[in-house]
């Protein structure tokens, strides 16, 4: 989970105090020190992914948004642990920007963030990581959620660096 501390940490102070990562609650909320960092630190907006739930993340999503808060959302849903770019994004970034059509999406590439913190690590490796913002997006007028998530997904992989790794 170093993507989200990396995308915040490259914003201007000024600016960290309003975004807040959309993140998993039981991740977050996992041990003592998670429950303080994310939503104490981060101000994260927790979402319960559990089935047996019945969490509304789209509403506690819309509400930050409607507070004046940037969001940092992962449309994948999961960490990508394939060879693969991108795993396919899930519905919610379509729904956000259907929602929410004034809000811009910027798609927001990290590189080598797998190697400067891999899976299980709580120590990063000393490693060069970029993090490149692309042009926001929207939802077009008649845009099926299909064509739009792979606009989207288009967006963030035209953002990648040709020499180095995710």
């Amino acid at each position: 989970n170093a993507d989200m501390p990396m995308i915040w940490s490259v914003l201007p102070p000024a600016l960290r105090r309003t975004v807040r990562p959309v993140a998993a609650a039981d991740y977050w909320l996992k041990n003592k020190l998670r429950a303080f960092v994310g939503p104490e630190v981060f101000n994260c907006v927790l979402v319960d992914r559990r089935p047996e739930v019945n969490d509304k993340p789209m509403d506690k999503i819309l509400a930050a948004l409607d507070e004046g808060s940037s969001l940092i959302i992962f449309p994948e849903g999961n960490r990508n642990m394939t060879d693969d770019p991108l795993l396919p994004f899930k519905a919610g970034l379509y729904n956000m920007g259907l929602a929410r059509p004034d809000v811009d999406l910027v798609p927001t590439w990290i590189a080598n963030v797998t190697e400067i913190m891999p899976k299980g690590e709580v120590i990063p490796l000393p490693l060069i990581c970029t993090v490149t913002f692309g042009a926001p997006i929207h939802v077009e007028a008649d845009e099926t959620k299909n064509a739009f998530l792979k606009r989207a997904a288009d967006a963030l992989v035209a953002l990648a660096p040709k020499d180095m790794a995710r």
